[in-house]
């Protein structure tokens, strides 16, 4: 297990491989998906996720939130009025039953399901209670608590009867925003956030069973530095979440308006946003979690760092998960779905969204088939980003390939990476050094056909 979590800080290194790049949720990602991937194309992949007979993981994009936050990218609805979901729910409970329909989803286990945003607990109780009742009626929940059933909470939206509610409802995992607890930051980033109501709803939790909690942070918002950074962490260690996830803040304001309201000059410097990160890596290790890759930590004992340690980690567009054998259905506008080998993308806007949906159609504006060669290489991405090590023989008898042959410009691309440290080679076994880790995405991108160098910095974050 030492070996999980060790990292190792070479600035050097990262200072030359801190480039833009993917963060592979998917491979191909999302900017090879393309309209010639239709509702037709997706009913196809439905019917062969069918003769697969996988089991299935859902989606639901709630998008609307009651305040903005400044630094947010996500697709959202800013209002006070949960009655103006009401709409747009109707539309979710039509796609809901349109797409268990074409998944012959009562024959289907769900294993894992995810309310995501925006902010899923703006809606009211009751039609927390319908939008669930609903997905019951049209799919078949693993009703054992033994499934992964999760949802984001805004603590400064949820209270002791919230929780209570979401436990009736069969959600037994949950993902509490925080970014940072410091209040200048938190001004800032449009965010008062106390420190009392999130622990308040983190007692709630544990006393009514959930079984795993996780917080977000974000480095490199306004007004940040390594000490007040340092402040919030130690509280979240206090709080001792099952799981953190630490997001690297991409200042983009060409595409995201809000963060048109951050002011560039209060935003840290590169050089400070790498000591933020190293101190708060090398202390979340400290304090027991395990660095399981790019910005996420868990405890020795959560499903995470187990899958991992037993080599069946996976990661897809929810990030990483221990869910590799299920098909993702995901509703609501702008969600992205996987079946059967094929991604596709619901319409961006709620506009679009609704006249598909009310005209009898599914909304997917776009998506890609995936051919022979992108199976082989996601699957290579997905052992290194997981699991930081590569067996080349073990993919030659799996995929019935030459391995050394088959990505001979790879293999020789890689030899730089070798020499300056971020990896290990020994004939067709790669192995990620502690130096590397925090670098996994630069390794994964020798593998990436797609990529265009040029294009980089206009499609991608940096990876620190």
């Amino acid at each position: 297990m030492k070996t999980r979590t060790q990292i190792q800080w070479d600035h050097d290194l990262i200072q030359r491989y801190n480039i833009s790049g993917p963060r592979y949720t998917s491979y191909p990602t999302a900017v090879q998906f393309t309209d010639q991937f239709g509702e037709t194309e997706y009913r196809a992949a439905a019917q062969r996720s069918i003769d697969a007979n996988s089991p299935l993981s859902l989606y639901f994009h709630i998008p609307f939130c009651d305040t903005i936050c400044f630094y947010c990218g996500c697709n959202k609805i800013a209002t006070k009025d949960t009655a103006k979901a009401e709409p747009y729910l109707e539309r979710v409970y039509k796609e809901i039953a349109m797409q268990a329909t074409l998944a012959d989803a009562g024959k289907r286990q769900v294993k894992q399901l995810h309310w995501g945003g925006g902010t899923p607990t703006f809606l009211s109780h009751d039609q927390m209670r319908e939008l669930m009742a609903k997905t019951r009626q049209a799919f078949n929940l693993q009703d054992n608590d033994e499934g992964d059933f999760s949802i984001e909470i805004d603590p400064r939206e949820a209270t002791g009867d919230t929780m209570e509610l979401l436990r009736e409802l069969g959600f037994n995992r949950v993902s509490l925003g925080v970014q940072d607890f410091n209040p200048a930051v938190q001004k800032a980033v449009n965010r008062i956030q106390s420190e009392e109501m999130t622990q308040e709803i983190l007692d709630h939790s544990r006393r009514l069973g959930f079984r795993s909690l996780n917080i977000d942070l974000i480095y490199g918002l306004p007004l940040q530095t390594v000490d007040t950074f340092s402040e919030t962490l130690e509280t979240i260690i206090r709080m001792s979440p099952d799981r953190i996830s630490v997001f690297n803040y991409a200042h983009l304001p060409e595409r995201f308006k809000p963060q048109r309201r951050i002011k560039d000059e209060e935003i840290p410097a590169p050089d400070v946003k790498l000591k933020i990160l190293e101190h708060t890596i090398n202390r979340l290790i400290e304090a027991g979690y395990v660095y399981i890759g790019m910005d996420h930590f868990a405890k020795a004992d959560d499903s995470l760092s187990i899958a991992q340690r037993e080599g069946k980690l996976h990661r897809n567009f929810q990030g990483y998960t221990t869910h590799s054998d299920c098909d993702l259905i995901a509703m609501g506008v702008s969600s992205i779905s996987q079946l059967a080998n094929t991604y596709s993308q619901n319409a961006y806007t709620i506009n679009e969204y609704e006249s598909a949906i009310d005209g009898g159609q599914l909304a997917v504006i776009k998506g890609l088939e995936l051919t022979d060669d992108d199976i082989l290489r996601r699957s290579v991405i997905n052992q290194i980003i997981c699991h930081f090590e590569l067996d080349g023989d073990h993919f030659s008898r799996d995929f019935n390939i030459d391995f050394d042959n088959y990505f001979k410009e790879e293999l020789k691309f890689l030899q730089q990476h070798h020499a300056d440290g971020l990896i290990e080679l020994s004939g067709n076994k790669l192995k990620v050094t502690p130096a590397g880790r925090l670098l996994v995405r630069a390794v994964c991108m020798a593998f990436d056909k797609y990529l265009d160098k040029k294009a980089l910095t206009q499609s991608y974050s940096r990876i620190i």
